[in-house]
């Protein structure tokens, strides 16, 4: 556990830097995220660095809010996908790490481009039924905001994935409250997406998602879910900016860049444990 936490604290080191250094990008979503990701990549699925395209025979994870990329690139590096390195050329011109995660950049790890919210969920639907297709029994992982449920094409793939019982997915949604226009209750009121996830026949737990032992074990529950008829949904309770206290709650980090002041202070407050880039 110590492990995981030290890997979390030294991703949201290359996060902050990551995105000061270009002074572009969305810090709030992917500090709040951290923990998961890491739990997830580090301790939970079952993957292969060395990455193949069609992923068969592992597990598979889709990032759908895609601008906490930060976070993605951070994440893939740091498990061996490409070289730690490379994240010194985030958002550069020509680089493999643009702002939203792309195919055509070929990038490792990256099975789908997530610049437009939504359409995650319909991916991971259709690659959760092309396992089952094939017979392969890994399990399909994927991550949306919250404030990205007020698209609509989420809503069509959450009826249809209990109607085809796709069974071996586990979409997590991160629950901060925040999107990039104030609060979700402001912008577009969600009311209990337990009730609604319910509703539309979906098996629904909840996480505290900042809490590294709390989402080790949240991840290891949902699995015992997978295969009983019903597509899985976590949702998962964390806060933008998390690790930082003056970014902490504040949708107002959501997609801006720390300055140099403020670099210095999220560094002191995340003590180097892996090596920066």
């Amino acid at each position: 556990m110590k492990e995981l936490k030290d890997t979390a604290t030294q991703i949201r080191r290359d996060i902050v830097r990551m995105v000061h250094a270009v002074q572009s990008g969305h810090p709030g979503g992917s500090l709040g995220c951290t923990d998961f990701l890491t739990a997830l990549y580090f301790k939970v699925m079952k993957h292969n660095p060395s990455f193949s395209m069609d992923g068969v025979g592992e597990d598979l994870f889709f990032l759908s809010n895609g601008h906490i990329s930060p976070l993605y690139y951070s994440t893939l590096a740091r498990s061996g996908y490409f070289p730690v390195s490379e994240l010194a050329t985030f958002r550069k011109l020509n680089t493999r790490l643009q702002g939203h995660p792309t195919t055509h950049e070929h990038l490792p790890g990256v099975r789908m481009s997530s610049g437009s919210l939504g359409q995650g969920m319909s991916v991971a639907i259709g690659a959760a039924l092309a396992k089952k297709l094939n017979n392969d029994d890994h399990i399909v992982y994927s991550l949306h905001g919250d404030g990205e449920l007020d698209e609509g094409q989420n809503w069509e793939a959450i009826l249809f994935a209990a109607h085809k019982k796709v069974d071996n997915l586990i979409a997590t949604i991160d629950c901060n409250g925040q999107q990039i226009d104030g609060p979700t209750e402001t912008v577009m009121a969600l009311n209990s997406l337990r009730a609604k996830f319910e509703a539309f026949n979906w098996q629904v737990l909840e996480m505290e998602g900042n809490e590294m032992e709390a989402v080790v074990n949240g991840l290891n529950n949902a699995k015992t879910y997978i295969g009983k008829g019903k597509p899985i949904v976590i949702l998962m309770k964390t806060e933008m900016g998390k690790g930082i206290d003056f970014m902490e709650g504040s949708h107002e980090w959501h997609g801006i860049a720390p300055n140099d002041e403020q670099l210095a202070r999220a560094l002191a407050q995340l003590p180097e444990t892996l090596g920066d880039y």
